[in-house]
């Protein structure tokens, strides 16, 4: 799959006291980035609950901070699918200053997300309209 890249300004509200983002704000960046991927190859979360009776859910997460973040910053977030599983989807991603350079990235992590049955909340396989669209990126 390509990488999808979404841009992100550090806001004050993602800040601690000293002006950087918050530990635990990178994940809901790396979380925007993954559903406006998904969004960009039209599909919607929510109806995907309910037309297909499915959900998405982190099953687990590796996160490597490098650098700070800081207020008002332009961030870049990637979304990048590492592995496609019956009923799972791996992402390669990463967060970075605009600029592009190598030396910015500040965070990199692997978040696998499982696919679930949304009314018993057990896995089930990835829809698959989904599935096609998400093997034609690769």
């Amino acid at each position: 799959m390509s990488e999808f890249i979404f841009p992100i300004r550090v806001y004050y509200e993602d800040t601690d006291s000293g002006g950087v983002v918050y530990y635990a704000n990178y994940l809901k960046f790396m979380e925007r980035a993954r559903t406006e991927y998904l969004r960009s190859l039209g599909f919607e979360q929510d109806e995907l609950i309910a037309d297909e009776g499915v959900i998405f859910a982190v099953r687990s997460v590796t996160v490597d901070y490098l650098k700070p973040a800081r207020f008002n910053q332009l961030l870049n977030v990637s979304a990048q699918l590492a592995e496609i599983g019956k009923a799972s989807l791996l992402f390669a991603q990463r967060v970075e200053l605009a600029s592009g350079e190598a030396s910015h990235i500040l965070c990199t992590g692997h978040v696998k997300i499982a696919c679930l049955d949304a009314r018993t909340l057990r896995p089930t396989a990835i829809p698959p309209r989904l599935l096609r669209e998400v093997t034609s990126e690769r």
